[in-house]
């Protein structure tokens, strides 16, 4: 069974702020970042407890590591019911805080 993907507001604003950024500079890279994430994403539809606990009161909220270069990004999601899962943000993985 696959679960449906939904994505917050949040989530749209931060991967259209990294994806702006990178096409700025190379357009390539930029794209080659979409596909990771859609990849990474991909993978939540049938496995989504894939990704690792990002709080230790709830298992439901998670966290997916797309690796990318000598870092990469993580997704932050949650998994609603048995049927849908919720991208609830992105960051890179160098930045302080994504929570």
């Amino acid at each position: 069974m696959s679960y449906r993907l939904q994505y917050t507001h949040e989530f749209y604003e931060d991967f259209e702020r990294y994806y702006g950024n990178l096409a700025e500079i190379d357009l390539q890279l930029a794209e080659r970042v979409f596909d990771a994430m859609q990849k990474a994403m991909k993978v939540l539809e049938d496995f989504p407890f894939a990704g690792r606990r990002a709080a230790a009161e709830n298992a439901f909220a998670r966290e997916l590591l797309v690796p990318f270069g000598s870092s990469g990004y993580i997704l932050l999601y949650e998994v609603e019911d048995s049927e849908t899962v919720t991208i609830l943000a992105v960051r890179h993985q160098r930045e302080d805080d994504y929570h």
